[in-house]
Formats: structure tokens, C-alpha cells, sequence
């Protein structure tokens, strides 16, 4: 155990863990194979054999043996929850290294047999499981649920689902792997009553729809706008309305949440007009960290009334945010999205970094924190990707009508948005080539403008630090705008470009 006592100070403490411990384990091991010692060898196998290793085994003197019926423990699972996240993404990141079955059964076993397993292991598991499968293996597929904290595997996930062997029976499939006649395709795009359901939330699919998109923004934009309500229901509404001005207790909050959450969704498509008379966004900040406490059933569409539960309740508040909100409604909205996180992403992250104003300090904290507690650091780069080098059609976010003011289709950079991206680079998000080129032109637009901000400057040192091996092509063009700063990392910045 004692010669790895260093690598898991690198689990522990590194801000970039899995770079580090690879270039640890390749240093050790060439330190070994040069040296005449009779040590154990450094090795990726010998690694991973202690961390399988039964943690009865490692107790040193222990003279009790484990009863059949005991589960067995791996000496992973007896580590705190962070470094176990680390060390599994630091498995999938160098799974060539590793036997892949091996990898697969530790993964297996963390997501099958631990009990209480930690959010951000649980998704670090996910993650290696997938990254060591093979594209054509049908004898395992995964049935855990993030979004649901629970996980089941049964029979039921080994097998075709009814309904889909009904369809496979049938003739003239439209493609042979898919079993869907054309029959069954063509009005799926064509039936009128499809094109009216929850259309704008179609908009932020990846599945690459674009008419369905066109459709979805057409429709909720307009339509919310321009067709009234049944007179009742704008009355209910109102209603509604003044209830939640008046924050009585928590528990009849609930009950409220319950009743907005049973009007809108009866009404499908006209929601949106509801939420604009109810105007959950005004109510108190204890009011409404109840509100979105209750207002999910927990079984609606993956992304359509999240979304409009965020925009109504939480986005205009953060929007217009001048000082800290407070610690019960960030943490309610916290929690709220990592159930949530494509919703987060179109109702919240797209929408704040796109404020009109640009975001602040106290908008940076806020979305700086539901990246690095609520999403996982390969989507956080596709979001940057997006932001970065997408057009409108993949920034689209969400948001009420009467907010739509607040918010533009641009960035607006500001110190705080390069601090937003430097927190995002400091949580080991490796963004993509094409990202990266568009904050190297950011920063060479900008440098003259933030020629004095200690902030642009940390980024840039950041930027420079930790995208390196993407950076040397524009090394002259960074060197130009550094040297168009003057604050106290500029020579730093300087001297790490000299060394590409």
C-alpha cells in the first residue's frame, strides 16, 4: 500500500487528477524498470488488483473470515466518495491501459452491489461502463436510472419491450434494423396534432429535427401569445396568482404547487400562458424553493415542464439578481436540476450566460456551481461548444415571452464570463478544438479592453495552462494579446507561451 501512497494524494488534492496520476504511474514505472529494486512494480495491473482488492484481505493480522453470506467489499469502495469518482474517471480516461473486462466488472459491481452509492460515483461508473463497452454487445444493458436515484436491473432489460416485437413482427420494415414500416413513420410528421403538442420543447433535441424544432418555436411563441384562455381558467389562474403573493406555510405551498402543477399540464400547450398570469417568479424566495420542490410529478415528458418550471419560478429571479439569493432557494434550484440537467441546461445556463447585460459575479457563482454540482464535464464541454461556435439554432433556450427582453442571442463578455470559463476549465472540462479556437479569438478581440483586469488575465493563464497541446498553433496571436495587457500574470502568461 505504501508506494501508492502518492497517487492518492493525487486523487485527493490535484485539480487535474487523472492528467497527473497518468504521467505518475508512467514516471514510477520507468523509475522501476531502471532500478535494480526487488520492490513491487509500479503498474497499471498492479494498480487496479489493489483496488479490487477485498478489504478483509488488506486489514493486515486480521484472523476473522468473512461468512458466506457477506457481500464482498472492494478495497475502492472503502475510499471517500470524490477520490472513488476520480479514480473511476481516471479508469475510463486510460481504459486502453487496462484490461476492459476487468474495468467492466469493477464497474458492474459499484453500479449492482453498492448500497448508497454517491451521485458523482454512480455517474463515474456509468461512465466507465460505457467507455469500455463495445457498440455491438447486446448482453448487458444498463437500467440505471440518474435521473431517478434508484437502480434496477432486471430480465426486462435483456429483452425486446412488447410492443417494439409487436412492430418487428410486421412486414415491410423501414430500415432492418429498425422495426418500423413506413407506414408508421410518415404520420408521426405529418399528423396535425403531433406538430400542436409541446412543440418549442422539441426545439432542443439532439436528435438533429429541425422541422421539428421550426414547428415547436413557431407554435409556443405565437400561440402563447395570441390565443386566450377559457375565461375559468384565467380565473383559477389569478387565483393562483394571489396565493402565491401571500406565503402562508410551507405545507399549503405544496398544496399549491400541486394545484399550478395540475392547471398547467392539463392545459398542455397553454401552460406557458398560465405560468405568465400565476407569475411564480415574484413570489418569496421561501415560497419558491417549495414551489420547485413540488411542482415535478416526477413522470412528464424528460424536458417540456422542467423547463417551464425553471423559467417561471427560478430564471427570472437569477436574471435580475443583484445580491446573493438566498442559501434555501440555491439550494432547492440545485437539486432541482441535477434530476433535470437538459432542462438546466436550455432554461437556465443557456439563458443566464446569454443575459442581455451580461452576467455578474453573483450570476458567475450561480451557474459556475450548477455546472460543477449538476453536470457531468463531457456535457459541460458541449455546452461550451455550443455556446462558443453554434449558431441560434443551438443556443436556443427557454424562456417565458416576458422575460424575453432580458435576454440576447449574443455573448455579452464581461470580466465575469471569463471567470465563468475559467471555473469551468478548473473543474477538468476538456473542451473541444473549435471551442477553444473561439475563446482564442475572444481573447485577442478583448485583450485591449481588459488590457488591465486581473480577471481576463487569469483566464488567460488558465487558458494557457490547461489547453496547451490545443494552443500551439496560436501562439502568436495569444503572445499579441497578452502583450497588450499589463496586470501582475502577464509575464507569467508570457513565459508559459515561450515554452510551447
Amino acid at each position: 500500500m505504501e508506494p501508492w501512497v502518492p497517487l492518492f494524494d493525487i486523487f485527493m488534492n490535484s485539480p487535474t487528477p487523472e492528467t497527473e496520476a497518468s504521467l505518475w504511474l508512467q514516471q514510477s514505472f520507468n523509475a522501476t524498470t531502471s532500478s535494480s529494486s526487488t520492490a513491487t512494480p509500479i503498474t497499471t495491473s498492479s494498480f487496479f488488483s489493489l483496488l479490487i482488492k477485498p478489504c478483509n484481505s488488506i486489514v493486515k493480522g486480521s484472523s476473522l473470515s468473512s461468512p458466506p453470506t457477506t457481500k464482498r467489499i472492494l478495497f475502492i469502495e472503502t475510499l471517500p466518495g470524490m477520490v472513488q469518482s476520480r479514480i473511476l474517471s481516471f479508469l475510463a480516461l486510460e481504459n486502453k491501459r487496462f484490461n476492459g473486462k476487468e474495468l467492466s466488472k469493477l464497474a458492474r459491481h459499484l453500479l449492482s452491489e453498492s448500497q448508497q452509492l454517491d451521485f458523482w460515483v454512480k455517474r463515474a461508473a456509468r461512465n466507465l461502463l460505457d467507455a469500455v463497452s463495445e457498440p455491438n454487445v447486446n448482453d448487458w444493458v444498463s437500467g440505471f436510472s440518474l435521473d431517478s436515484g434508484e437502480e434496477t436491473v432486471g430480465e426486462e432489460f435483456d429483452s425486446l419491450p412488447d410492443w417494439l416485437k409487436d412492430m418487428a413482427a410486421a412486414n415491410d420494415p423501414l430500415l432492418s434494423w429498425l422495426p418500423l414500416s413506413a407506414a408508421d413513420f410518415v404520420p408521426r410528421f405529418c399528423d396535425d396534432n403531433l406538430k400542436n403538442d409541446e412543440g418549442l420543447f422539441s426545439q432542443v433535441e439532439e436528435n438533429g429535427e429541425n422541422d421539428l424544432k421550426e414547428v415547436g418555436e413557431e407554435i409556443e411563441m405565437h400561440q402563447a401569445l395570441n390565443v386566450p384562455l377559457e375565461p375559468e381558467i384565467e380565473k383559477v389562474a389569478v387565483s393562483l396568482k394571489g396565493r402565491v403573493l401571500n406565503f402562508e406555510s410551507s405545507l399549503k405551498a405544496a398544496a399549491l404547487a400541486n394545484e399550478i402543477r395540475q392547471l398547467c399540464l392539463d392545459k398542455g400547450r397553454k401552460s406557458f400562458q398560465v405560468l405568465s398570469l400565476i407569475e411564480p417568479w415574484k413570489a418569496e424566495d421561501e415560497t419558491a424553493s417549495v414551489l420547485i420542490s413540488h411542482l415535478s410529478s416526477g413522470d412528464e415528458e424528460e424536458l417540456a415542464w422542467p423547463s417551464q418550471v425553471l423559467c417561471s419560478t427560478v430564471l427570472p429571479k437569477f436574471l435580475v439578481l443583484q445580491e446573493p439569493a438566498s442559501r434555501l432557494l440555491v439550494t432547492s434550484t440545485i437539486e432541482y436540476c441535477k434530476l433535470h440537467q437538459r432542462a438546466a441546461v436550455h432554461a437556465l445556463l443557456f439563458p443566464l450566460v446569454l443575459r442581455r447585460e451580461g452576467i455578474n459575479n453573483l450570476i458567475c457563482d450561480m451557474i459556475s456551481r450548477i455546472v460543477r454540482e449538476c453536470l457531468h464535464p463531457a456535457h459541460v464541454s458541449a455546452f461550451c461548444q455550443k455556446l462558443l461556435c453554434g449558431g441560434q439554432e443551438e443556443r436556443r433556450f427557454i424562456l417565458l415571452p416576458c422575460h424575453q427582453y432580458l435576454v440576447s442571442n449574443e455573448l455579452v463578455w464581461t470580466d465575469s464570463l471569463f471567470n465563468f470559463f475559467q471555473n469551468i476549465l478548473n473543474h477538468n472540462v476538456h473542451l473541444t478544438q473549435d471551442s477553444v479556437d473561439c475563446l482564442v479569438y475572444h481573447v485577442r478581440q478583448m485583450a485591449e479592453r481588459f488590457s488591465k483586469s486581473l480577471k481576463f488575465g487569469n483566464f488567460v493563464l488558465c487558458l494557457v495552462s490547461k489547453c496547451a497541446s490545443l494552443l500551439k498553433s496560436h501562439k502568436n496571436v495569444l503572445t499579441e494579446a497578452v502583450e497588450c495587457t499589463n496586470t501582475i500574470v502577464t509575464k507569467s502568461i508570457l513565459s508559459k507561451l515561450a515554452s510551447f
